[in-house]
């Protein structure tokens, strides 16, 4: 990830698990869970846990058949979340090709 990108997040935690939960779609590949830069207000800080970007391993090895492409979609995946950090959302990133 482009540092000068990473610089820009705001007490944001990244994590691997193995599989989304059960009651998500099982070919998930990531999910940002927070609150984005453009809702928080200003009692936000106060006590707010980090959001959290959670790759998902299992179904990024199963739809990727190279080393390579697995690198790929996991830098996809990770643009897609932090977007959402941002308050960018599926539609437009759809329209941006990072969908």
């Amino acid at each position: 990830m482009p540092i000068e990108l990473m610089n820009q997040l705001d007490n944001v935690a990244f994590f691997v698990e193995d599989e989304p939960e059960e009651d998500d779609d099982p070919d998930l590949l990531g999910i940002y869970v927070g609150t984005a830069l453009t809702d928080r207000d200003s009692g936000w800080e106060m006590g707010s846990l980090p959001d959290r970007i959670v790759l998902f391993r299992g179904p990024l090895m199963r739809m990727c058949t190279s080393r390579e492409e697995l690198l790929e979609e996991i830098q996809v995946t990770v643009v897609h979340e932090i977007a959402h950090h941002f308050g960018i959302d599926d539609a437009r990133l759809h329209e941006l090709g990072w969908g």
